[in-house]
């Protein structure tokens, strides 16, 4: 299964959120996007509450410093919180284990890619596409009454049968 999760992780795609990263924390890393590379990077969990604290200091309040498992594993769900809190939609956040037990890099690619353009919103620089905009519209009451009796091109068209002459029940007499 590890083999198909790990076949849409895409390199450029890490490569990006390493530098960008780079550019929102300060640190120099190596920004090589192996997959080898990018899970050694951030498996602690330290340099992801390092970013998120980045873009709006104090989020994440205590950062374990210690290399035991459930210490790391703290660290990636404080992050995993606090990229909630800046606007990260759910369904694009990952497990905890999908980082530290290294079972979905591309989930958590996903996840610094949404989080990437949230950062936007904070002042801070930004990657991958830009959000839409929200773009509402109002319409009057007679414009939505006349939108009622159109028949959608979905609907398809009968061309003006119809069925008359089809006698459902009425079987065949020997």
């Amino acid at each position: 299964m590890y083999e198909y999760v790990n076949a849409k992780y895409s390199e450029d795609l890490a490569r990006e959120c390493l530098e960008w990263i780079c550019i929102i924390t300060g640190d120099s890393l190596n920004t090589a996007g192996d997959m080898d590379n990018f899970y050694e990077a951030l498996k602690d969990g330290t340099l992801l509450c390092k970013l998120v604290n980045c873009i709006q200091p104090g989020i994440v309040k205590k950062v374990n410093s210690s290399t035991m498992a459930f210490k790391c594993m703290e660290n990636i769900n404080a992050f995993l919180e606090a990229a909630k809190q800046l606007g990260v939609p759910p369904q694009e956040t990952f497990q905890t284990v999908d980082l530290w037990e290294r079972q979905n890099l591309n989930s958590v690619v996903i996840c610094l890619q949404s989080l990437g353009r949230k950062a936007g919103n904070y002042g801070k620089p930004s990657i991958g596409p830009k959000e839409a905009e929200k773009n509402e519209r109002a319409f009057s009451e007679e414009k939505l009454k006349a939108g009622q009796t159109i028949i959608g091109l979905q609907m398809g068209s009968n061309k003006g049968a119809n069925q008359s002459g089809i006698n459902f029940g009425n079987t065949r007499h020997m």
